[in-house]
């Protein structure tokens, strides 16, 4: 037997283990043992001293007494016998008719003269025989039969929960839940998006389907593959699309499920779990979020904590275990910058499978995955919704068709439509609309101009995306109003002319209000946040600026989540890269206000007729800035400067 199983058995159970659960049998038939006294009746007469019996006999307050030994028990006279006496209060306190005080005789009492004592007050005495079968009997009914019944009791539940190299209560046992193949029901049909990671996968099924083809030839399974890609892209599906595609059993867990507060429960339960992956071979063994437990090892602080262990028990359990049975490690992360350099070697985690958000093609393709179920009218179109979706991810996309689902039922269709999809699209991206919220007359037409003076100088630069939509209608995640642009067609590079028509398309909707209202409003903050960064990307990743150059001044970290960076320049060349960032932004709020003071009048005219409608589409918008324009060319170059009027 392999020493790992041998150190799984819970075949030879500690004693530390056996001990503790002999402790809680013995305390518990202790409390048992106390109420037996009662039922039996059995009462531990009160102790009194030996001064306070002297006093009770010289006060004629004593029937009888019996002696055993050095201790006497006391029997008080009835109640009526102590009517008689000089003082009946003398008793000690908690003494009822018919019970006894139990005293000891000091070692250097006189027995003779006490006994004279006693007779002279016409004490009768009695000598005690002791009776130990009432106490034997509460004992062995208390304490041995209950020590013994709760022991037994609670070794074969810690047995049963803790299980084959569970531990105490099942605390260092696996907590993978397994998955046969019919219960998955997920294959590689049901993943979509991501051709490049699923022809990756490929061979990995094809040799758990058909293994001897590839050890005939002296090849090995790899050990593990390593999912790496943003939230919501699919990594946790493909992984069960491997499973149910070769049919095998599929254990799954989160790398949060290994550590617990107690240390070495985690290398237990990757113990257990590598045990029970070698009974049922060939498998696939798949941990979610592994970097949990795979996170960097750091010895500044000491290396001796449970998740380090854990780590350590993973690696050892993955250059142990025999590739020739079938064994498949899966892990998926968003973190790969922080995994431990020893788990992504070759012979542990021999493949990286990047796991990207989908393209155009990809999201038609998942689309159309998650709608087949939905019933769908003739005017869908995916190709559409795909452009007008760039960046989102699988999960977002099947948000977006349940919401265009319910949103169909709520407006009594029995088919889905595309409007209903883009609006889903709208709730996604935005939130849904808020209704509820009254903004005054003056508000709303600032937040109007704010919104066309990001459509207007958007139509009016050639480098900028189409306007799709402009509403003025508040959301639930904060925006009051907001420009949808869908592009032409999907891009994967930006061109500096294109960063420079979003940064002065960013700045329009301030540059509108201060044209028109001679003021400005908190209203464009998270404009100002995106043209920012979109600026400082320009001078400190792309080499865009005529200051700096070609220098790299900053790297980027977390790629799949927060994408921040982190400037790597001395302090001054910090302050002078702010300078560049500020003199850019700077440029381009002047072109957003010239650009709009050349186009005044349609800047007036669209916002009036946002203001009345709330909600335009972008061939609505567009339409009137192309009436403008042709009055603008029916007018003289002179009247069409004075009224405001420029031809874009």
């Amino acid at each position: 037997m392999d020493k790992n199983e041998m150190r799984g058995n819970g075949g030879n159970r500690p004693s530390g283990q056996t001990f503790l659960i002999l402790l809680i049998a013995v305390t518990l038939s202790f409390f048992i043992y106390s109420m037996v006294r009662q039922y039996f009746g059995r009462v531990v007469p009160t102790e009194i001293s030996y001064s306070s019996f002297l006093t009770m006999v010289e006060k004629d307050e004593i029937s009888r007494v019996e002696w055993a030994d050095n201790q006497i028990t006391v029997y008080p006279k009835d109640s009526a016998s102590l009517r008689e006496s000089a003082d009946p209060g003398s008793l000690p306190e908690g003494w009822t008719a018919g019970t006894g005080f139990l005293t000891v005789v000091p070692v250097n009492a006189d027995a003779a003269a006490l006994v004279e004592r006693l007779y002279s007050h016409h004490i009768e005495i009695l000598k005690k025989k002791p009776d130990n079968s009432g106490y034997i009997l509460e004992m062995l009914l208390g304490v041995v039969l209950p020590c013994i019944a709760i022991f037994l009791v609670m070794n074969l539940m810690m047995r049963r929960m803790g299980g084959n190299g569970g531990g105490m209560m099942g605390v260092g046992r696996s907590n993978a839940k397994m998955y046969m193949q019919r219960e998955t029901g997920v294959s590689f049909k049901d993943v979509a998006g991501e051709d490049e990671a699923k022809e990756s996968l490929v061979e990995i099924v094809d040799f758990l389907h058909n293994p001897s083809r590839y050890t005939a030839i002296g090849a090995k399974l790899p050990k593990g593959a390593l999912l790496v890609g943003p939230p919501g892209t699919g990594k946790t599906l493909l992984a069960k699309a491997v499973a149910g595609e070769a049919q095998v059993p599929f254990y799954s867990l989160t790398g949060s499920d290994f550590v617990e507060m107690f240390v070495g429960v985690g290398a237990s339960r990757v113990r257990d779990l590598f045990r029970q992956a070698a009974q049922n071979a060939p498998c696939i063994v798949f941990i979610d979020e592994i970097d949990a437990i795979g996170k960097t090892r750091d010895t500044r602080y000491g290396g001796n904590d449970e998740r380090e262990q854990t780590l350590n028990q993973l690696l050892s359990e993955m250059d142990g275990f025999d590739a020739g049975k079938g064994i498949m490690v899966m892990g998926a992360t968003n973190r790969p910058e922080i995994l431990d350099a020893a788990l992504l070697r070759p012979g542990r985690f021999d493949r990286r499978i990047i796991v990207e958000k989908p393209d155009l093609r990809g999201r038609v393709n998942i689309l159309k995955v998650h709608a087949k179920d939905v019933q769908l009218d003739d005017s869908v179109d995916f190709e559409e919704i795909a452009l007008a979706t760039s960046g989102a991810v699988g999960a977002d996309l099947a948000n977006m068709m349940n919401e265009a689902a319910i949103t169909a039922v709520k407006h009594g269709r029995a088919k889905v439509n595309q409007e209903d999809i883009f609006e889903a699209v709208e709730v996604v991206l935005v939130g849904k609309e808020k209704k509820d919220r009254i903004m005054s007359k003056q508000e709303r037409k600032i937040v109007s101009y704010h919104e066309v003076g990001h459509a207007l100088v958007s139509a009016v630069q050639k480098d900028a995306e189409p306007v799709q939509k402009i509403t003025i209608v508040p959301r639930t995640m904060g925006a009051l109003g907001y420009v949808m642009q869908v592009p032409e067609e999907e891009k994967f590079l930006n061109t500096k002319a294109e960063l420079h028509a979003m940064l002065v398309g960013f700045l329009a909707g301030r540059a509108a209000e201060e044209l028109v209202f001679d003021t400005v409003t908190t209203g464009a903050s998270n404009d100002i946040e995106k043209a920012t960064r979109i600026a400082r990307a320009m001078v400190t990743q792309y080499g865009m600026s005529e200051k700096f150059g070609l220098m790299g001044l900053a790297t980027e970290e977390s790629l799949y989540l927060s994408k921040g960076t982190v400037m790597n320049c001395g302090d001054d060349t910090a302050t002078e890269v702010d300078r560049e960032v500020m003199r850019i932004l700077k440029e381009c709020y002047e072109e957003a206000k010239r650009i709009l003071v050349e186009n005044r009048n349609a800047l007036d005219r669209i916002a009036a007729f946002l203001i009345e409608k709330e909600t335009i589409t972008g061939r609505e918008f567009m339409q009137i800035f192309e009436e403008v324009k042709k009055e603008a060319e029916a007018l003289p170059a002179e009247a069409a400067v004075e009224s405001g009027i420029a031809d874009a």
